[in-house]
């Protein structure tokens, strides 16, 4: 791909248009586009015009630009989350229905655990986790669940690299919550996000007892019911690892 002026390819400038919708927006102006993007306004208007022809981006006369739904239907079909999703659906309702509260699926990426899917009901708590939204492993019970239960090499380069932004929390102390995480199964976190929340997770292993990804609940301080909710989890995970194991095969 040919290089701008600047030395970024055109693959490199078609990724900072479609990464310009922050998450929960679908539309923008072209200006704001532009500015986002970090690229000239000519540049952004000839790109949006080369994706909209192929379904990408949508755009309106009035110069607004919304993302296409070819590009949904393209990552929907061939996301490597889709087999994940249908084998957690089922034991995900099954825990909502009991539950009433938040249900949650993560996978790691890098340093942070990237939600995939969630069932909520009108009535539950607060759960700031979102599909396709992401935090950071140690503030995100799913994030410690997945992290706890990756190979020494991965855990030791995400703890020497660990900072917590807010100041708050230290690199003994993440340490020490990835062991018993990893050592009792679970990872729960409490009033971490929103005060009056707990959060659980357990990690879905792989045949390797490496998490390929966690499910977790979102519930209310006062009806934590830890030895109910574990096990549930557990029994989740378990039938997860083994959908994806028989999809596998």
């Amino acid at each position: 791909m040919a290089n701008s002026v600047s030395g970024d390819s055109v693959v490199d400038r078609v990724v900072r248009v479609i990464a310009a919708f922050p998450a929960g927006v679908t539309v923008l102006q072209l200006s704001e586009l532009a500015e986002r993007a970090d690229l000239p306004l000519t540049t952004a208007h000839r790109l949006v015009r080369q994706l909209a022809t192929h379904g990408l981006l949508e755009t309106s006369p009035g110069g607004s630009v919304r993302l296409g739904l070819r590009l949904w239907e393209l990552v929907n079909r061939n996301s490597p989350t889709l087999a994940l999703r249908q084998a957690a659906m089922p034991f995900m309702e099954d825990i909502q229905h009991v539950l009433n509260q938040n249900v949650n699926l993560a996978v790691l990426d890098g340093w942070e655990a990237l939600f995939v899917e969630r069932l909520s009901r009108r009535g539950s708590v607060a759960n700031r986790a979102q599909i396709a939204g992401r935090m950071a492993v140690h503030v995100s019970s799913a994030g410690l669940a997945l992290m706890s239960h990756q190979p020494k090499h991965a855990q030791a380069e995400y703890l020497d690299q660990f900072a917590d932004p807010a100041g708050k929390v230290s690199r003994d102390e993440v340490r020490a919550v990835l062991a018993e995480a990893a050592n009792q199964g679970y990872a729960e976190l409490a009033g971490v996000i929103d005060p009056d929340t707990w959060g659980i997770a357990v990690p879905v292993l792989d045949g390797q007892k490496r998490a390929v990804a966690a499910i977790g609940v979102v519930v209310p301080l006062r009806e934590m019911r830890m030895q109910a909710l574990v096990p549930a989890l557990q029994t989740a995970a378990r039938g997860i690892a083994r959908r994806l194991a028989e999809g596998a095969g």
